[in-house]
């Protein structure tokens, strides 16, 4: 809601309307399809124009989110000494190169200690040749610079940025498969299993007394057989 009583009106084609109250001017928007918005409260008067809110909240969303991603180019930070080591100093420089590779700014600083700042040239010699090795994937943006007991430069690199947010990971087993055409990946859906007919426990049966044990069988007796005496012979008589 605009509250101002008169507004300077830009139409949806960017001419210039001129001042004018601000019901006329939201009169004159709603004519033309349109929504009366401020885009310059801080002028005087204000400067509203004809947009479509909707598309300009959109607009103004996506500038946000391309203001972000610029901004996630890092800045990162290499330290030397002027009695640096030969071997330190390849491994210093293979660094470098490695963050300008990735797309980051550099900042090459040498931190003087005691007596070592009243040679502040031998800094100045080191962070030279510093960036000898390094010129083919950085340049220079400011001078070597002596701040307190540290001397320092920056170095923009000369690769895009890559991309910090890594492809999406498909979920592992166990997640609900999606059907087709309703998400990035088309996956089919997964097939229906009938669930298994449950089975009724058995009924116990009633408890009764428990069964006579079982007769050992008994061969069979043997048939008797008859035994045949001889017949007797008559006794003899003496005549």
């Amino acid at each position: 809601m605009i509250r101002i009583p008169q507004v300077r009106v830009v139409d949806e084609e960017g001419n210039q309307l001129g001042i004018m109250p601000t019901p006329r001017a939201l009169e004159m928007a709603q004519e033309r399809g349109y929504d009366l918005v401020e885009v310059a409260p801080m002028a005087s008067p204000p400067v509203t124009r004809f947009l479509d809110f909707g598309q300009y909240k959109y607009e103004l969303t996506k500038r946000e989110k391309e203001a972000k991603k610029r901004q996630r180019v890092g800045f990162k930070e290499v330290r030397l000494s002027p009695k640096i080591g030969s071997g330190d100093f390849e491994t210093k420089v293979h660094r470098a190169i490695e963050f300008l590779e990735e797309g980051d700014r550099l900042k090459v600083t040498v931190r003087f200690r005691g007596r070592e700042l009243t040679h502040p040239e031998l800094g100045r010699n080191l962070l030279t040749r510093f960036t000898e090795q390094i010129k083919e994937h950085g340049v220079v943006e400011r001078a070597p610079l002596l701040e307190g007991k540290a001397m320092h430069l920056t170095v923009a690199s000369l690769h895009k940025p890559k991309a910090h947010d890594g492809p999406a990971q498909p979920p592992k087993g166990g997640g609900e498969s999606r059907a087709e055409g309703s998400g990035p990946t088309g996956l089919q859906p997964a097939p229906k299993t009938e669930p298994a007919p449950k089975t009724e426990p058995a009924t116990p049966a009633p408890a009764g007394p428990p069964p006579a044990p079982e007769r050992e069988s008994q061969p069979p007796a043997p048939a008797a057989t008859a035994q045949h005496r001889p017949a007797a012979t008559p006794a003899s008589t003496g005549e």
